[in-house]
């Protein structure tokens, strides 16, 4: 039966595609990933405490990710939002939701013999949206332009068929006799197959994203999932739409594999370069502050700084870092010191770490 954008895909093939073909240009792209990847994985396992810096790149993660869908927030709303308990931003709760599901997400993939699972990305996905939505069960989905409200895409219907998807999805993924290609290559594939089986009623474009850090740690490519990929998406988003469809439509793999390396090969570097960056800037601001506070300076405070850059006195108590007299005391010195910069937003005083802001901002 030949594609039809206003009727249901039920007929997406498996994986592997029997089209896809290795070029020269991929295997060229595919050997720089895997490098760079490498160096990255490297850089992570010669960290003394990798959750240190995890947090605040996992953050810029769930921020990009988000704004693909165009659920956009500040740096300053995040990092705000990260420190408080609660946060009226909604946009902000959804980014720190992706954060929870991605840690979620690893928390199950190990507990179930490293196996990345069906219900594992039903509770991401529950956990992105805050709700207890399962695989959708109803007819009627179908992806439209924002613009003009044409269909552009029809995905697989209904409860059966996506059960079957899924499950075949599942065996791709961690089965390796299913398919012996290179795991980037694989990682390519698994993401096209999740957004065109579509198994969400929302959600689905950061579920998959989401799967892709995941399966990154499965394969042992990295130890933690700390691959910024949304930034390049974020930057390339109409091509990235445009090539999924050149997927469904012309059964183009080529294209969208090769977009995927280049993503990954542009994120590995970014992400080193970030957290290379991360550690001078926390030696520097050691040594600044061994100076600033002497003897009472505080290595779990420095801690906390590169994980939340936003603090306040009430923080500092919280997690039983200092009494409230110390930790006024202290935060005043930094700010006095430039290394930290107070910032009043409405009665709270925040002292912000903004050279790591700053540096977390660019690319």
């Amino acid at each position: 039966m030949a594609y039809d954008k206003n009727t249901p895909f039920n007929e997406l093939p498996d994986l592997p595609p029997v089209e896809f073909q290795e070029s020269q240009e991929i295997l060229r792209h595919l050997a720089k990933a895997s490098r760079y990847l490498g160096q990255l994985n490297g850089l992570c396992a010669s960290l003394p405490d990798p959750q240190l810096l995890i947090n605040t790149i996992v953050l810029q993660e769930s921020k990009d990710s988000s704004a693909i869908e165009n659920i956009v927030t500040t740096q300053d709303e995040l990092y705000k939002a990260a420190t408080e308990e609660t946060t009226a931003s909604h946009a902000a709760k959804e980014v720190l939701s992706y954060r929870e599901a991605l840690y979620i997400g690893l928390e199950r993939m190990h507990a179930q013999k490293n196996l990345l699972l069906t219900n594992t990305m039903v509770e991401i996905v529950q956990t992105i949206k805050q709700n207890k939505a399962g695989i959708r069960s109803t007819p009627g989905t179908s992806l439209k332009n924002a613009i003009n409200g044409e269909v552009i895409y029809t995905p697989p219907c209904c409860e059966d068929v996506l059960g079957q998807k899924l499950a075949s999805l599942e065996r791709f993924i961690n089965d390796p006799i299913v398919s012996p290609l290179d795991p980037l290559i694989k990682m390519a594939f698994i993401h096209y197959q999740f957004e065109a089986i579509h198994p969400f009623a929302d959600g689905n474009g950061r579920a998959g994203r989401i799967v892709n850090a995941l399966y990154l740690v499965q394969q042992e490519l990295l130890a933690q999932p700390v691959l910024y990929l949304s930034s390049y998406i974020v930057r390339y988003k109409t091509e990235y739409y445009q090539l999924l469809r050149g997927v469904t439509e012309k059964h183009n793999w080529h294209d969208w594999v090769m977009y995927i390396l280049t993503a990954l090969i542009e994120t590995a570097q970014l992400s080193t370069k970030k957290i290379r960056n991360t550690l001078s800037l926390k030696e520097e601001t050691e040594q600044k502050m061994k100076q600033v506070l002497g003897s009472s300076f505080s290595y779990d405070l420095l801690e906390l700084m590169f994980t939340l850059p936003y603090l306040k006195i009430e923080l500092l108590e919280n997690k039983q870092i200092a009494h409230r007299q110390t930790a006024s005391t202290w935060l005043k010195k930094l700010d006095e010191a430039n290394i930290l910069r107070a910032h009043k937003i409405g009665r709270t005083t925040y002292f912000v770490n903004y050279k790591l802001m700053d540096l977390l901002s660019t690319d």
